[in-house]
């Protein structure tokens, strides 16, 4: 874990170097308020085949400050709601953020409820994104008897990570991304399951947005013994105002 975090950092800093010599590459996609709608396929080996939909809302209040609501329901019976606060400042070259989330999932199915809690700091440009926090994450029964001995289970600290290129600038009309990472908008997986995604958009017009992205999700990637665990599909457009 200590090579893969000095690994990041180091190509985290060779990013900054090489775009330094140049900052006006750099130029800061505009801050619009977006609506987004999406559908899900999804399969793992515990769940099997289903489907989800999800709902987000992106509000810039300001040019240092931005909101994200998050919210999913699937057909497994399992609701999440997500909001992430982020203010943001721009440096001569890219931008910084500091995002913090919480994300509240009801695992009806199984009478369930996962809280995760979570900080980071990320710091994005024209071609790469990076991204490393921790997240706190408790989970309950919704049956507990607080009066019985019965515990909830508290993972006070996990490595959060992101790291996602692109093949095109930000701003531009249409972009393509590679990512790795141990979270997305709806989970968080510990620091030695990380997900795999591969993403594009295009943007219709002005205001319509329409994008896609696979993700695969493997078991035992830092054990030497990967194998496969579930995929997803999530194809949706965005409205921006």
């Amino acid at each position: 874990m200590r090579k893969f975090i000095l690994t990041l950092s180091i190509l985290h800093i060779a990013v900054c170097i090489s775009l330094a010599a140049d900052s006006t590459r750099w130029i800061l996609p505009e801050s619009r308020y977006e609506l987004t709608g999406r559908l899900e396929y999804a399969y793992n080996k515990s769940w099997g085949h289903y489907a989800n939909i999800d709902a987000q809302a992106l509000l810039p209040i300001n040019k240092h400050f931005e909101m994200n609501v998050n919210l999913q329901a699937s057909f497994k019976n399992v609701y999440s709601v997500g909001v992430i606060l982020r203010p943001k400042f721009t440096l001569p070259v890219g931008e910084m953020f500091f995002d913090t989330e919480v994300l509240y999932k009801a695992v009806m199915r199984a009478d369930q409820m996962d809280l995760v809690t979570a900080l980071s700091l990320g710091w994005r440009f024209d071609y790469l994104s990076v991204q490393v926090g921790s997240f706190c994450r408790v989970m309950e029964s919704y049956n507990r008897d607080n009066h019985s001995e019965e515990e909830y289970n508290v993972e006070a600290f996990n490595l959060l990570y992101r790291l996602e290129v692109f093949v095109r600038p930000q701003a531009c009309n249409w972009n393509i991304s590679a990512m790795f990472s141990n979270y997305d908008d709806f989970n968080f997986e510990r620091m030695w399951q990380p997900l795999f995604m591969l993403g594009g958009r295009y943007d219709i017009d002005n205001n319509w947005r329409v994008h896609l992205q696979a993700q695969i999700k493997p078991t035992g990637m830092f054990h030497l013994n990967a194998a496969f665990y579930g995929a997803t599909v999530r194809a949706g457009f965005t409205y921006r105002f």
